[in-house]
């Protein structure tokens, strides 16, 4: 998706619809700076809103995706190649977040367990050793916690026995026994527990 284009036309039907930034804006229940971001092409509207703003822009997803109007016999193939493109940037979400958290997990824990090394056997007095101890062993426990957040919220896990692929709650991540980024799970679909692989979209 050109998001430069996405932005020419939805100033352009804002305009047609007689409406400020401000007005759409405010009727979208947002600022106006995120509208004048889409409107320049740095960024494209969240799709919790897209159908209100298409509503107001009197178009549809179809068009506001392609950036213009579509005729009706072009529409069905421009659909699909927008449905593909949102697939394709889904999956690269996705997987930068999950990047995400290797560069936020790895150096946290990494230092804490330099502190807990320093700690151990470098020689300081008594209070200075619990304090380095309790502040390594909370980073630790607090960047896993952040790290699986962002884990759970990536893609989804595909069940070994019937091939479901779902989001899991953030405690079923957190507390299921797991090898890097595959965990033994309940799936929700077939109630059998299998290890459960990350795979980045909802179906190939």
């Amino acid at each position: 998706m050109d998001q430069i284009k996405t932005g020419k036309f939805i100033a352009s039907c804002r305009k047609e619809q007689g409406m400020t930034q401000s007005a759409l804006a405010e009727k979208l229940g947002i600022s106006d700076r995120a509208v004048s971001k889409w409107e320049c092409g740095k960024s494209m509207p969240d799709s919790g809103i897209m159908l209100e703003l298409c509503d107001f822009l009197k178009i549809n997803v179809n068009e506001l995706l392609s950036g213009e109007r579509i005729m009706a016999e072009f529409y069905d193939k421009r659909a699909e190649e927008n449905l593909l493109a949102m697939k394709r940037e889904l999956e690269e979400k996705n997987r930068q977040m999950l990047r995400t958290e290797y560069w936020v997990a790895f150096p946290a824990v990494l230092a804490g367990i330099v502190l807990v090394f320093v700690a151990a056997f470098v020689a300081m007095p008594a209070w200075l050793r619990i304090a380095l101890l309790a502040f390594a062993l909370v980073m630790i426990f607090t960047v896993a916690f952040i790290a699986v957040g962002i884990e759970q919220k990536a893609g989804y896990y595909e069940c070994q026995n019937c091939g479901h692929r779902y989001v899991p709650t953030y405690w079923q991540t957190n507390l299921a026994p797991h090898s890097l980024r595959t965990r033994y799970m309940k799936c929700p679909e077939c109630g059998k527990r299998s290890w459960q692989k990350k795979v980045l979209t909802k179906e190939d």
